[in-house]
């Protein structure tokens, strides 16, 4: 009998008291994707002195800028935690060892990942790229913004990020171009360091952005320098293109050439036109129903975007159904996509790559119709703005690279870099 209760209290320390004891404070490494998509994280966890907990995480290929998780809980052995930023949630069960979390990450998909508590060894660092100076510049009152310069020698070229990023996440590329060009990023407000004010239209549409970029550009008295952005970047190179294209030399469209960017008239955009019909109709309500202008603006909008909401419907009617999204508050990121505007005229050069086809991955969240489904949908949307852009904007050289992620410069970065290179050359040069 005392050997069987030896063996019992021996497993109760072994299992049980770990369990008790483990503390979850500190860092933890974990990554999604595979090859060229794999991106690894941090997630530091802390407890406040009342017991609560809070985190911040860390997308170190993407940039050192941390981001805060807006809720966590641990209980037992299991953690839980949401970023409502990125709609993006994890739940796993840490080992009796301590040592690692397994889970199930989800943010439009669902995927199994592992977190591991990092040894000396083997920790990575939040900041895995090279030096470059930040310096923080002034845009209007109250903002300024983080602007990086990696350095370099010849034609000044400025990096803008897509929605959510930073000019972090151009710090491999940016090493890249520096053999031929002084390099500058620029964090557009409302992300990492660069200020955020209150998440409006007026702080955040697309011309407001534009304005900004000019302000650095000003500020840092950069003579004609060539614009690259990647994807929602796009609305800023064209609202600086078309309205002040004496100040740049070129620009450079990265996955960014989309409806935000270029506006077919004869065609029109779903998305474009419907933010329109937004605001006529709360102009409307705001003025009780008696605004003569407003009435008049709605009745000229609202048969072609009928029609072009007949046209949606039919293309996303085979796409898998997503779960709803939690209600969250307006955020940067919406201000963003309620301010874009329709940009019909750019004159300056411009270089335009899109992923086309797109590489999707696995999408592990949808059977193999849901996939094929979703694949169609992407590539006739690649194949029409990449068409209705060429033909709207004739100089522009425009280029596709087959089954590039929707990161080309990194998915893609030797091809992206021969066809900047090769377009910047080409520029006329400036004293």
């Amino acid at each position: 009998m005392k050997r069987v209760l030896f063996a019992a209290a021996l497993l109760y320390f072994l299992i049980v008291s770990p369990m008790r004891a483990q503390d979850i404070s500190g860092d933890w490494q974990g990554a999604v994707g595979t090859g060229e998509e794999r991106l690894r994280f941090i997630l530091h966890v802390d407890q406040s002195a009342d017991g609560a907990w809070n985190a911040k995480f860390f997308s170190i290929d993407q940039g050192p800028d941390g981001i805060p998780v807006s809720a966590i809980t641990f209980h037992g052995t299991e953690l839980a935690f949401s970023i409502a930023d990125l709609k993006l949630s994890y739940r796993g069960t840490v080992s009796v060892d301590g040592t690692s979390i397994a889970g199930k990450m989800k943010q439009d998909g669902t995927s199994s990942v592992t977190l591991h508590r990092p040894t000396s060894g083997t920790a990575w660092p939040r900041d895995i790229h090279c030096a470059c100076t930040a310096s923080f510049i002034s845009v209007e009152k109250g903002v300024k913004l983080e602007v990086l310069d990696w350095g370099g020698a010849g034609r000044p070229l400025i990096l803008l990020a897509g929605l959510g990023d930073t000019a972090h996440g151009f710090d491999d590329f940016a090493h890249k171009l520096v053999k031929k060009y002084h390099v500058y990023g620029i964090t557009r407000r409302g992300f990492g360091e660069s200020d955020s004010p209150p998440p409006s239209e007026a702080n955040y549409n697309a011309d407001r952005l534009g304005d900004d970029v000019l302000a650095v550009i000003d500020a840092l008295r950069l003579v004609c320098p060539v614009l690259a952005g990647h994807s929602i970047a796009g609305e800023e190179l064209s609202s600086v293109g078309s309205r002040h294209p004496e100040k740049i030399a070129g620009l450079i469209y990265l996955e960014a050439a989309y409806e935000y960017a270029f506006y077919d008239r004869a065609k029109g955009d779903v998305n474009l036109d419907a933010n329109e019909a937004r605001k006529e109709l709360g102009n409307l309500v705001e003025k009780g129903g008696v605004d003569n202008k407003s009435l008049s603006e709605l009745l000229t909008q609202l048969p072609a975007l009928e029609k072009e909401l007949q046209d949606q419907r039919d293309k996303v009617a085979r796409l898998p159904e997503n779960p709803p999204e939690p209600a969250h508050e307006l955020g940067p990121e919406e201000a963003i996509m309620l301010g874009q505007r329709k940009y019909t005229k750019i004159t300056s050069p411009v270089l335009a790559i899109f992923a086309d086809p797109h590489d999707l991955g696995p999408m592990p969240e949808y059977n193999a119709a849901g996939r094929a489904a979703m694949a169609k949908f992407m590539a006739d949307h690649t194949t029409t703005h990449r068409s209705e852009f060429a033909a709207g904007v004739p100089s522009a050289q425009v280029v596709g690279i087959p089954n590039a992620d929707h990161y080309i410069f990194k998915s893609n970065e030797s091809e992206v870099l021969k066809e900047m290179e090769k377009f910047i050359a080409a520029l006329p040069q400036t004293d």
